[in-house]
């Protein structure tokens, strides 16, 4: 090797390099630029300019653009990683297995990871936990279900080659769960599978064909743990019912209403409820007792519309052993059930008169008479009611009596109905499909645009009841992740889709087509004048729209020959 090329290979001295990185520094740095002449540069650390001679293991650290810092970078030391994307596990080294990066301090201890398989891969374990993933192995659908907690996001790997299609079905209930991201392994054998197919698509944030490099499944998880991470999670319900729903509301009207159960809370006077049909009367009731110094007591509800005219008086007040045929024993009634809490009357409309006469006596002197006693027997209760029906105009029909009324309605509540009550309807609706999402089998996401135009159009006369029942209709019959306004069967109550400019100047032009052809009765010159276009160019235009008939399509063709 001559002088001249063996003084090219040669590694340059370490003077050279700090001499270099000096006047690097001195050219790119400018009036807003922090000054590198602070930084202590080691001179074991001044190796960030890598020729192809250095040794293997030094990093290249790209230049830094003119008025940022020079970042110093020296030969990569165990425990330390780079940048997302770029060390092992991202697109550019998804194959190199060698130089593993560690994972990110502050996430270290929040990226769990559930792995679930028949057989499970122990390096494939080994790898993931050195990449920093707090690693829990199931061999079970039910073993992962018990892991699997529904308010920490984590990442999930299921092998779904080891699972018959028998066992898919229990695999679901885990894969459902929002709070994990899945990602999938899969061989071509078990992708032909439609069970197989349907649980990636509709749960999965991925699927890799086994064989699998390591590097890449930790990419996709950690692509994965992110986006899981994003997410709202609520524990799943088990058995919900509309009747254990809780009373949501931001519009001015529920936020009156709060206001008033929070005031008539602390106070034994009677109330009043009122308000259409579904409106959640009875949630209203339950929220005042549980605020009163009564929260502790029982709160009896009774229907009185629900009950045999013939039977409300027994089941009111209770009755002796041999009041009437069949009384073998003493029965306690609903209103001393409830002593020392609340009693509420719902549909207090419905009551019959000779049972009127009875709950008024009682809320006059608060003592209670069973059927077949003579004992009066005292009770401690507050009474509710509540009501679909005018008693108004009961009233005056003499269907109710009045001086009942005026013992009831001591405070009177009103129930907001859902139409008024603005964007509470889209509110409500996000909150079922929260509660009742897990009927479905499928991921169900949210609303589409017309879903939610349909629900704020629709004037729900069934109020709050009809939206649960239309959601958890929806949340079953949904085709898709997004419930739409088919699902919901109001389409009728969508607007048209958009229109696009061309769309929307094309309909314009047709309708003045159509007009001027009406108004001077197809006299073709008299339209082209008054449109203001030629008669070869209303000829071309009424061809583009439909509306030349024969005899209009030769008088085109024969003053185009013109």
């Amino acid at each position: 090797m001559n002088t001249k090329s063996k003084a090219i290979g040669e590694r340059p001295s370490s003077a050279a390099i700090s001499a270099a990185v000096q006047l690097f520094c001195e050219l790119s740095r400018d009036d807003d630029a922090p000054a590198l002449g602070n930084q202590s540069v080691e001179a074991d650390e001044r190796e960030a300019i890598v020729r192809e001679s250095s040794p293997p293991g030094a990093t290249a650290t790209p230049i830094a653009a003119p008025g940022r810092q020079l970042a110093i970078a020296g030969p990569r030391r165990p425990g330390t990683g780079g940048r997302p994307g770029s060390g092992p596990g991202s697109p550019s080294d998804m194959g190199n297995d060698a130089a593993p990066h560690a994972p990110h301090p502050a996430r270290a201890a929040e990226r769990a990871l559930v792995y679930v398989a028949r057989a499970p891969d122990a390096a494939l374990v080994a790898y993931l936990k050195s990449h920093g993933w707090s690693v829990v192995t199931a061999r079970t659908p039910h073993e992962a279900t018990k892991l699997l907690k529904p308010e920490v996001a984590c990442a999930g790997v299921v092998d779904l080659t080891g699972f018959g299609p028998r066992e898919l079905g229990g695999l679901e209930a885990s894969l459902r769960l929002q709070q994990v991201g899945w990602v999938a392994l899969t061989d071509p054998e078990s992708l032909r599978d439609p069970g197989v197919r349907r649980l990636i698509r509709h749960y999965c944030f991925d699927y890799v064909q086994l064989p699998i490099a390591p590097a890449t499944l930790d990419y996709l998880l950690d692509h994965a743990f992110g986006m899981a991470s994003l997410g709202d999670f609520d524990p799943p319900p088990v058995a919900a019912t509309p009747d254990d729903d809780e009373m949501v509301g931001t519009c001015e009207a529920m936020q009156q209403l709060f206001r008033t159960i929070r005031k008539i809370a602390n106070t034994d006077a009677s109330v009043f409820i009122s308000g259409e049909s579904g409106t959640g009367k009875e949630l209203t009731a339950v929220a005042i007792h549980e605020r009163s110094a009564r929260r502790k007591a029982p709160f009896v509800p009774i229907n009185c519309g629900a009950i045999p005219h013939h039977l409300l008086q027994s089941e009111l007040f209770g009755y002796e052993r041999g009041a009437f045929t069949g009384a073998s024993q003493r029965k306690i009634g609903r209103v001393e059930s409830a002593n020392g809490g609340t009693l509420f009357l719902d549909e207090i409309g419905d009551l019959p008169l000779e049972s009127q006469a009875s709950l008024l006596r009682f809320l006059q002197e608060g003592k209670i008479e069973r059927l077949g006693g003579h004992e009066q027997i005292p009770v401690d209760v507050r009474v509710i009611s509540a009501t679909h029906v005018d008693l108004q105009t009961a009233m005056r029909e003499g269907r109710f009596r009045q001086d009942l009324y005026h013992r009831l309605c001591v405070l009177r509540v009103e129930e907001p109905p859902l139409r008024e009550r603005g964007k509470d309807i889209e509110i409500l609706a996000h909150h079922v499909l929260r509660r009742f999402r897990m009927d479905s089998a499928r991921r169900i996401r949210g609303f589409t645009p017309s879903a939610i135009e349909a629900i704020y159009n629709y004037n729900w006369p069934g109020n709050v009841r009809e939206l649960i029942n239309r959601v958890r209709r929806a949340i079953v019959m949904a085709e898709s992740k997004l419930i739409s306004a088919e699902d919901l069967d109001l389409a009728q109550y969508t607007g048209n889709e958009p229109l696009t400019l061309a769309q929307a100047r094309e309909q314009a032009e047709r309708r003045a087509i159509e007009a001027a052809l009406l108004r001077h009765r197809h006299r073709l010159a008299d339209v082209a004048a008054d449109l203001g276009i030629s008669r070869v160019t209303l000829y071309r235009l009424m061809g583009a729209h439909g509306l030349r008939d024969e005899k209009t399509a030769l008088d085109g063709e024969a003053d185009s020959q013109a």
